[in-house]
């Protein structure tokens, strides 16, 4: 079963609870010390076990405290897994960061310990990584941030308010690396600011919260800055104290309904008061910067010397044909196109062949409004129909397409609708050109909205470092 989806379901009682199955002897109860080291702690492991089951939605062992104890410990790690109840998720907290030992790694934990998923460290980069996401359903989690203090010169190098710092840099290149069912994040951090640049970058992805108990610390701020836009996506740890308590399970219960109450109230206070979360990236961030950064990486827009299908060299390039092969960034285009269509009257989205047809097939669905196209060609068989889906004349068709370079075919397939009896008004783009498109549009009848324009991509790009001032002067030059 898919890692996200057993997750789901063992969250059916709303718990964002995880418990940490340490075999640590320095934080077992007195009560249970013996002779026997090893079966002290199982003893103490199972008794965690059958007080949280019915209130935590994963189980995390910490691969270290295991190896410490050399091989029984990990015929106790055996036993331990094995004694989790089959419906209740296991991330196997092991912060993996050799490259040499992925592979076999990664059949280790996945095929004979049957772990749903892994932690790893970041810094070897997707080779790591890589090997994990082979095996289907399987999840990873990537640790970003930590909460010790000696961490903070790494962490938040280069201190400036024009670069974003390393950890945000980790969450923003893992995100390339699987989907958000394949990959998570790993967040140590007492400070809910850190916790809301994260979710801020990666509204998608499940967090793995740490470090959160700090003295001082408020659980209202953390839920606030680490759910995401459902309410959901957060983990958060079972104090390691209350485990070594007698009465485990009525304080687990009470941790609930504690997270429980302050979850309802940040999710019914979200409409009208949202939570501020401070932001020194950019001076002035562009509302869809994650959505254009993303673009970049993946190789939508690249920068060099292209030759355009007019015959011109321009110093950029933009291939969106990319976008569907990466589910977590097509969505986020989709919601982005949502942002303005909600805004529109129409009847019907009718998508230009043959770029937009996904787009407006995934704007249909969530949109729950039907979707015709004009053909491309007409063929010379079969019906010869021009415009392909059911309508009626006299509808309003909202036309999508996927860049306005010139308006020519967004034009030219509105023409094939109007020409059917339908009425457009309005054509929705992704990116515009710009160089007087949506004035030529106005001319012709049209309304042109776009989600992004290409100099701001640009000025973006270069904020973020992405690229040089040589290739932003290449691009102001044309």
């Amino acid at each position: 079963m898919n890692f996200l989806k057993k997750l789901n379901e063992a969250s059916q009682n709303q718990s964002l609870l995880f418990v940490g199955l340490d075999p640590n002897p320095e934080m077992m109860p007195s009560r249970y010390e013996s002779s026997d080291l090893i079966s002290s702690l199982w003893d103490w492991l199972q008794f965690i076990i059958a007080a949280t089951c019915d209130r935590v939605c994963v189980y995390k062992p910490t691969l270290g405290f295991y190896q410490a104890l050399g091989t029984p410990g990990l015929e106790l790690l055996q036993h331990t897994l094995s004694s989790i109840p089959k419906h209740i998720p296991i991330i196997l907290d092991a912060k993996h960061s050799d490259l040499n030992t992925s592979t076999i790694f990664a059949q280790t934990v996945f095929t004979q310990w049957g772990v749903d998923a892994i932690t790893v460290s970041p810094y070897v980069g997707q080779d790591l990584v890589a090997p994990f996401l082979v095996y289907p359903g399987k999840a990873v989690f990537v640790l970003c941030c930590t909460s010790n203090p000696a961490a903070v010169k790494l962490q938040q190098y280069p201190n400036n308010t024009n670069d974003l710092p390393l950890y945000l840099r980790v969450v923003q290149e893992s995100k390339t690396w699987g989907t958000p069912e394949q990959l998570g994040l790993e967040v140590g951090t007492t400070k809910a600011e850190v916790l809301g640049r994260i979710r801020a970058l990666a509204p998608e992805r499940t967090i793995i919260a740490r470090s959160i108990w700090a003295e001082g610390s408020n659980l209202s701020e953390i839920l606030a800055a680490g759910l995401n836009t459902n309410g959901n996506g957060l983990l958060i740890p079972v104090p390691q104290d209350m485990l070594s308590q007698d009465n485990l399970a009525q304080q687990v219960q009470s941790l609930h309904e504690e997270i429980i109450q302050a979850k309802t109230t940040i999710i019914s206070n979200a409409l009208s008061c949202s939570v501020w979360i401070p932001d020194v990236c950019f001076l002035n961030q562009h509302p869809y910067q994650d959505l254009i950064l993303q673009l970049y990486d993946i190789g939508c827009i690249m920068f060099g010397e292209f030759v355009q299908a007019s015959g011109a060299t321009f110093p950029y390039y933009i291939d969106l044909r990319k976008i569907i092969s990466t589910p977590q960034l097509f969505n986020q285009v989709l919601s982005a196109y949502v942002d303005i269509l909600k805004t529109l009257e129409f009847d019907r989205i009718a998508g230009i062949p043959y770029g937009s047809l996904p787009t407006a097939t995934g704007l249909a669905l969530q949109l729950q409004r039907p979707m015709i196209f004009p053909r491309k060609e007409v063929k010379a068989h079969g019906t010869r129909r021009v415009i392909e889906g059911e309508f009626y004349p006299g509808e309003t068709v909202v036309v999508v397409d996927d860049i306005l370079i010139s308006g020519k075919s967004a034009m030219e397939g509105a023409g094939k609708l109007k020409s059917a009896g339908l009425n457009v008004n309005d054509i929705v783009v992704l990116i515009d050109h710009e160089q007087g498109v949506k004035e030529r549009l106005r001319e012709n009848g049209y309304r042109g909205h776009s989600v992004l324009a290409l100099s701001q991509i640009v000025e973006t790009l270069h904020q973020a470092g992405r690229i040089n001032q040589e290739q932003l002067n290449a691009f102001l030059a044309v």
